[in-house]
């Protein structure tokens, strides 16, 4: 008896709702690497393969999901290297199909690249820059914002709640407590920031790299956020090759757009909210099936002990001086 959603994604369904909508499908199929949805490349007669994306049911509404496409669509308009869904017969890049949404793109071959290897970081910043203007042209309507409430708070309760050992209880909910005040403080510090449509996960398995071109792919969560929520998932290292890597970005993004240096208070804290956020993420979607087979550690009395010295370690990163461009 399947128990979840996921489950009804067998081939013969795949097809079924891919063919739903015109195509003709070959038979081949390969499941691609996600996890919050699913993906697929799906072989089609006489032409190219397509990637088929079948939401989450119950994560986005219809509505929210559009505003994801309206975004992408917005920077492709403006020449900037998105990855758009398709559109149907009747004008539409989603479909629904027996319970799934479903959004369909064209294959686009590329490879993954360090940010910080040769001219890349220059090359993203001024791509990010010219990115974030489009981004503040307009507002999300009904897509969330990114928030101490529903990365921080809510997290923090569903894991108490739920999945933190007895024996860890206490630190984790006192720890939580005092990081939330902490980067409370710290937003109120920060002045002039501006949310503005971005990207939301900027890494760089979102950055598929085609003759020396990145393309931002999966927009899954765009969200209202400071600017620099987009470029400090790029950084890496300890704090000197990180400021040196902020140099570069800002330095190429200067270029194309303004950059509200304050908002550089905000690493520390967008950086928490993302761990926060990550083993909350994980423990909703604990009965997926996919998920304890990809995540075994999760949920262990180990894994929790290290996101609590994780947590105290980012608890000092947050009274530290803020990350400056060197």
């Amino acid at each position: 008896m399947n128990n979840h959603p996921f489950d009804r994604l067998t081939p013969d369904f795949i097809l079924d709702a891919i063919e739903a909508r015109g195509w003709l499908c070959d038979g081949r199929m390969l499941a691609l690497n996600s996890y919050e949805n699913r993906v697929y490349q799906v072989g089609i007669e006489e032409s190219d393969p397509i990637i088929a994306k079948f939401y989450r049911p119950g994560r986005w509404s219809r509505e929210q999901i559009l505003e994801e496409h309206a975004f992408s669509f917005d920077l492709a308009r403006h020449e900037l290297p998105a990855v758009v869904p398709l559109l149907n017969r009747e004008g539409s890049s989603l479909v629904h199909y027996e319970g799934f949404d479903i959004a369909l793109f064209e294959r686009r071959g590329g490879h993954s690249a360090e940010p910080d290897y040769g001219n890349n970081l220059s090359i993203l910043g001024r791509l990010l820059a010219r990115m974030h203007r489009v981004g503040a042209s307009q507002r999300f309507e009904r897509r969330p914002k990114l928030d101490l409430d529903s990365y921080a708070r809510e997290s923090a309760e569903l894991i108490s709640r739920q999945f933190m050992p007895t024996e860890l209880l206490t630190a984790y909910r006192t720890l939580s407590d005092d990081l939330i005040d902490l980067m409370q403080r710290r937003i109120g510090e920060t002045d002039g920031v501006q949310l503005i449509r971005v990207h939301g996960d900027c890494h760089s398995g979102n950055i598929l790299w085609r003759d020396d071109t990145p393309h931002f792919v999966d927009f899954d969560d765009a969200r209202m956020a400071p600017a620099v929520q987009d470029i400090w998932m790029l950084l890496s290292g300890e704090i000197q090759e990180q400021q040196r890597q902020m140099r570069k970005i800002l330095d190429a993004y200067l270029e194309f757009n303004d950059f509200n240096f304050a908002e550089l208070n905000l690493v520390e804290v967008l950086r928490t909210l993302r761990i926060m956020h990550y083993s909350a993420w994980l423990a909703r979607r604990w009965e997926d099936p996919a998920f304890p087979r990809s995540f075994p550690w999760f949920n262990t009395t180990r894994y929790w002990e290290e996101h609590i010295l994780e947590l105290r370690e980012q608890f000092a990163a947050l009274q530290q001086p803020p990350l400056r461009p060197a």
